[in-house]
């Protein structure tokens, strides 16, 4: 047994049986309902071996993490123009919030918190109509997968629309500063939908291997984007993956991650293995408990951080 075969093992036995778990979201009714006892891990290495443990075939909403996606698409459709659109700044904010927005005028902080992540959704649909703009994120997200399994969970889509009162209020707000340019419905309906995409662990460690490989598909040598933007986008995920808990997990963790309220998390060690974790239970910042915690006990074995061993 390898050295990370052995430690993702040891690591989900131990998250399997600690009594702290966390949260579940469950201001997403749909999320509300999922058992809080789960956790997987899977680690996407730069041979093109997946090594998973716990519940590692197990679906998962990913919500925010899927931020990273679209925004890759975005700066494939239309290159440092989405700057324009969004900063990269860490918010220090709640994901949710619409106090900075207002005191910024409209202009979101980052790509990864709820209003950033509007407005590049809002984007891709001046290049689409919705439902292909979405077609296009789901197949992209299969494509780095290599698995066509990967679906969009409707009833957390379905759960989100009826309750995502904040995030109707977010793209208004937008709206009415340009921020965002399309139809608000339509763009809030592709944003639902994209966060509402369900993944293994397994799935989403070996979507996120690209980012770990200079952009390049380690499996395939297809290069999804040039090394210079795969640095850049790590970058925002560091800075700004966690909200107002990113600082924590770059202390702790030493990766570029994204996490979302669904508990998963997608971290990525450069030149090494893209990884993704489940929990469902979250903090205090919206991030999964048990994820952060694996994750900062995963790099620490492997000596993964991008701030040295």
């Amino acid at each position: 047994m390898s050295e990370i075969e052995a430690a993702v093992r040891e690591i989900a036995e131990e998250m399997r049986v600690r009594p702290d778990r966390g949260a579940v979201a469950t201001y997403i009714p749909e999320l509300g309902r999922v058992d809080p006892g789960q956790f997987a891990i899977a680690v996407a290495t730069k041979e093109g071996e997946v090594i998973a443990a716990g519940d590692c075939d197990t679906p998962f909403s990913i919500q925010s993490v899927s931020k990273v996606f679209t925004l890759t698409l975005a700066l494939g459709m239309m290159g440092d123009v989405v700057w324009q659109r969004v900063g990269r700044e860490p918010s220090g904010s709640p994901f949710n919030s619409i106090v900075q927005l207002e005191f910024e005028k409209g202009r979101p902080r980052n790509p990864f918190i709820n209003a950033g992540a509007i407005a590049v959704t809002d984007l891709i649909l001046s290049k689409y109509q919705p439902r292909e703009a979405l077609g296009e994120i789901l197949r992209f997200l299969q494509y780095l997968a290599d698995d066509d399994a990967i679906y969009i969970d409707e009833a957390v889509a379905a759960s989100e629309q009826r309750t995502g009162y904040s995030n109707r209020a977010l793209a208004n707000f937008m709206k009415a500063f340009g921020t965002v340019t399309g139809t608000v419905d339509y763009t809030l309906g592709v944003y639902f939908h994209h966060c509402a995409i369900a993944m293994t662990v397994r799935q989403l460690a070996r979507a996120g291997s690209f980012l770990a490989h200079l952009g390049r598909d380690p499996v395939t040598g297809f290069s999804v984007v040039s090394a210079e933007r795969a640095r850049r986008i790590n970058a925002v995920m560091l800075t700004c993956g966690h909200y107002d808990g990113s600082g924590e997990f770059a202390y702790r963790v030493g990766l570029p991650g994204k996490s979302g309220v669904g508990g998963g998390i997608l971290a990525i060690a450069p030149g090494k293995a893209s990884i993704a974790v489940w929990s469902p239970g979250l903090d205090a910042s919206g991030n999964s408990h048990l994820g952060r915690i694996a994750l900062e006990k995963l790099t620490q074995r492997m000596g993964w951080s991008v701030f040295g061993a």
